[in-house]
């Protein structure tokens, strides 16, 4: 046995003889990768993933994309405080790096050790600690545009082919609505899409780029490849304050969901939408921890600060041409599962989630693989060629990486040649489901500027963009019937159409938020002596009243149901120590909190 060899043995020796001094338990959280990179005296990014997720199913229940976004926040952000709250106390006490997420219930953390993961690992309320592996994007194939509006036509193709066109002369540009990218940024000053961003007035000609930009880059990927990890060798830096592309992707991406310039350049499929976004790839290299900040910030957008969290500035619809594969870094199967959760909270809070499918089609069936694309939950798209075939790039299903077997993609869109926009003001084609992807987020703004009663009504705008695509077949057999079936693994339900799904938009019947006014709770006397008395009035369905001490364990839990009027509910605490309290008052599609003094 080699020097080096004897080396790896002894120090995974000490790793697990540490861990044999605490709960049988802890080993087994600890991924097997980080297992190694520890054992071998390295430090890693990592994800803390907690036991306790929040119960967010009443939103399902709750009219208006508003009242389900404040809904879904409020009840995971409260859920965050109260079970991260331990773990962020240690991660300040030992000066690490971290970020934190509500949406997900998770804190990244970096360049962490194994002394520190041995003690996050004994807290009951981690469920698990992942790798947080930095992942390059697979970028489309790209070539630089025509010069001249006369060799290419006013529309670009897949604009056409979508029926885009026949939409806007019915009045619908998707005025009102706001899309959303998360990508490799954007240059917002491009001719194509600066007019159409929410934080620039075409008025005034003034710019905010509060609630409409967010850039969770904080440090040099390491995959890069830059000798020194300096922020200066990329042209966006990091945390940038204004909307930067620092790769061309992003800004390509947007141009298609929304990009005219009003000169000739019509490649956009909503130009009468808004958009905002966020970058989560540096220079192409993103990671889980960027990824999902993203889509945290895209359920409750802040403001530069990252502070005052505003859901009713969320977008309608959000955009994601990139995915993390097996292949590129994301291993482990519970990092796969925290961007689902990610993507099933957005859906929750009424913001429809598409996701390019994937460009692995040439290894044939089951090449749809990679998270988020690969979900039940996210609105998968593969790409066609202009005369509505399948391009040989495109993903295809079924999903066998969680066995499910499931139909991959949803729908497809034009994805070959797309012409749109990139940095310095130029145009470009691009050929990737990333370009197919931004049809379909634009086709989701006509529809709901046709009919902004449906906005949060994720399933159902998902149901009518199927269900109005135009049927394709193959002849390669992936388990569906050698590609026959309706739907099926290359196509999915077929190419979008625009014009079919407004005018199926527009025939269904009205969606209306019933009039309900917010539940009210007061609780007396404060400070608290023996006992809490807790005043919950305009309640409905089963109420649940719970009280947890400062570092976030359960006090005292009370059930009842709700009367007509005023419930009256006693929480005795003669036996509990003096300090503040925390509670939290659960009814059915509603969730309030506050705290308390106990004397």
């Amino acid at each position: 046995m080699t020097k080096r060899a004897l080396l790896v043995a002894f120090l995974l020796a000490c790793f697990f003889q540490i861990f044999a001094q605490a709960p049988s338990t802890a080993p087994e959280k600890i991924s097997t990768t980080l297992q190694s990179r520890f054992a071998s005296g390295e430090r890693a990014d990592i994800l803390v993933v907690f036991r306790e997720k929040a119960d967010i199913s009443a939103a399902a229940r709750i009219a208006g994309k508003t009242e389900k976004a404040r809904y879904v926040h409020a009840r995971l952000v409260e859920t965050a405080e109260r079970s991260q709250a331990r773990a962020r106390r240690i991660l300040r006490e030992r000066g690490a790096f971290v970020n934190s997420f509500y949406l997900v219930n998770a804190i990244a953390v970096s360049r962490a050790d194994a002394a520190l993961v041995q003690t996050l690992a004994q807290l009951p309320e981690v469920s698990v600690l992942a790798p947080d592996p930095s992942v390059p994007l697979n970028l489309p194939e790209q070539r630089e545009g025509p010069a001249s509006v006369a060799e290419r036509g006013a529309i670009e193709w897949g604009i056409e082919k979508i029926n885009a066109p026949a939409v806007w002369a019915m009045g619908y540009t998707g005025q009102g609505i706001v899309v959303a990218g998360a990508d490799t940024g954007y240059e917002w000053e491009h001719r194509a899409i600066q007019p159409h961003y929410r934080g620039y007035d075409n008025l005034g000609g003034t710019t905010d780029h509060n609630y409409n930009w967010h850039d969770a880059i904080h440090e040099i990927s390491p995959l890069s490849g830059d000798s020194i990890p300096d922020p200066a060798n990329n042209p966006c830096g990091l945390n940038a304050v204004v909307p930067c592309d620092d790769n061309n992707h992003g800004t390509h991406t947007m141009g298609t969901m929304v990009g005219d310039d009003s000169q000739g350049n019509q490649i956009g499929v909503a130009p009468g939408a808004q958009w905002i976004a966020c970058r989560n790839m540096e220079r192409g290299n993103g990671k889980p921890s960027t990824y999902i900040e993203c889509f945290e910030w895209f359920l409750a957008p802040t403001d530069l600060n990252g502070q005052n969290a505003d859901p009713a500035r969320a977008p309608h619809v959000v955009n994601n041409s990139w995915f993390c594969s097996v292949g590129e870094g994301c291993t482990d199967l519970a990092v796969n599962e925290l961007l689902r959760q990610a993507v099933i909270a957005l859906r929750a809070s009424g913001v429809v989630v598409v996701v390019s499918n994937g460009n692995a089609g040439s290894q044939g069936c089951g090449s749809t693989f990679g998270p988020p694309a690969y979900f039940q939950e996210s609105f998968s798209v593969g790409a066609t060629e202009s005369n509505d075939t399948i391009t040989g790039f495109s993903s295809r299903g079924p999903v066998t990486i969680d066995s499910s077997f499931r139909i991959k993609p949803n729908v497809v869109a034009p994805g070959a040649g797309i012409r749109s926009s990139v940095r310095n003001g130029d145009y470009a084609h691009f050929w990737g489901t990333s370009m197919a992807g931004p049809h379909v987020a634009g086709l989701v703004a006509l529809v709901l500027s046709a009919r902004p009663d449906l906005a949060g009504e994720v399933d159902l705008l998902e149901d009518i963009i199927e269900e109005t695509a135009i049927p394709a077949f193959d002849t390669l057999d992936c388990s569906d019937n050698g590609g026959q079936n309706y739907p099926n693994n290359t196509y999915g339900f077929g190419r979008v159409d625009a014009l079919g799904a407004v005018l199926k938009a527009l025939a269904v019947s009205p969606v209306h938020a019933p009039n309900v006014p917010d539940v009210e709770v007061g609780i007396s006397p404060n400070p608290v002596a023996d006992a809490a008395y807790f005043s919950i009035k305009n309640a409905s369905g089963h109420v649940v009243v719970e009280v947890f001490g400062a570092g976030g364990q359960l006090v005292r839990s009370v059930s009842t149901e709700s009367l007509p009027g005023e419930i009256r509910v006693a929480i005795p605490l003669q036996t509990a120590p003096a300090g503040v309290y925390f509670w939290k008052v659960l009814t059915t599609g509603s969730v309030v909190t506050g705290k308390f003094i106990k004397n």
